[in-house]
């Protein structure tokens, strides 16, 4: 298991991963990759206002999933790992950002916040705790990618971004790599990749103004 720098571990190596432009051709080894993007609408209020709901767990309260303990973050960026040629770690790069969505007493997702996320399954809830490894602050671009803790159902990482491109339309894309965090998940992995389809379409479903993707 990885520490991060607050002490508390993430339970994958490859962080920032969901950054990668060819994740899905080479995702970290024995990960499933995968990418949705779905259109919200179109101008800068549909923009504002999915990137305000992204940014106050939207996306996961509004697909029934339950956000608990909820812990600051740092305001750091864990943005992965620099490899030497010989395949070994040569550094690391931290960076601090600031949010530009508008302080109105509401608690946005900074870098390093730590979440329980409770996962409807059937009757039961599977509680997954996760971090939040990088934040996207840009006039076009916001977003967020958070990485599974120890006692997550799978191992990886997962993020969610709304763009206003330059045609006016604004959209969510989530991207993520994911196996089963224990043995006995992996022996599951055809239904944790079901399970986790499922997810990613009641997650494209959430910030869309008709509630459907």
């Amino acid at each position: 298991m990885r520490e991060t720098f607050t002490g508390s571990g993430v339970t994958y190596g490859a962080i920032g991963g969901t950054l990668a432009p060819d994740l899905l051709q080479y995702p970290p080894p024995g990960t499933h990759p995968m990418e949705k993007t779905v259109r919200l609408g179109s101008g800068e209020d549909r923009f504002t206002r999915a990137a305000t709901a992204l940014m106050t767990w939207g996306v996961q309260r509004g697909s029934g999933i339950d956000v608990t303990d909820i812990q600051p973050g740092t305001g750091v960026e864990y943005r992965g790992i620099i490899f030497n040629e010989d395949g070994t770690p040569a550094a690391e790069q931290v960076h601090v950002t600031e949010s530009v969505l508008p302080d109105d007493g509401t608690e946005y997702i900074t870098n390093g916040m730590t979440a329980k996320l409770g996962l409807p399954l059937g009757p039961f809830t599977v509680t997954a705790p996760v971090r939040v490894v990088y934040v996207i602050d840009e006039a076009t671009r916001i977003g967020f990618a958070y990485g599974t803790m120890h006692g997550h159902p799978v191992s990886g990482e997962e993020s969610f971004i709304v763009e206003h491109l330059d045609d006016d339309s604004v959209w969510l894309t989530i991207r993520a790599f994911y196996r089963g965090s224990e043995w006995y998940h992996r022996l599951a992995a055809p239904l944790l990749r079901h399970l986790q389809d499922k997810a990613t379409r009641r997650y494209l479903r959430a910030l869309h103004p008709a509630g459907a993707a």
